[in-house]
């Protein structure tokens, strides 16, 4: 099954947020807030349904309230794919 990756979460937040002040996928990010990195709540409801299409998964409908981080999105994302 596929996994997904910090990288490829970043590109598909940056791609969620028209690619406005795009940020590079890097560890230091893991941890930084979605607030922090200027990710608002639209574009991580645009960026978790891109995911449950792509991965053919469904997303606990809490996870954009829950998850902060990209560490924790991934976390939840991996848990469903597993």
């Amino acid at each position: 099954m596929d996994k997904l990756t910090l990288e490829a979460l970043i590109e598909l937040l940056n791609e969620c947020n028209d690619w406005e002040d795009p940020i590079e996928p890097s560890p230091e990010v893991l941890d930084a807030t979605f607030d922090a990195l200027g990710y608002d709540s639209l574009t991580l409801l645009n960026a978790v349904s891109k995911l449950e299409r792509q991965f053919g998964i469904e997303l606990p409908e809490t996870v954009t309230s829950e998850a902060k981080t990209p560490r924790q999105l991934l976390a939840v994302v991996d848990a469903c794919l597993a």
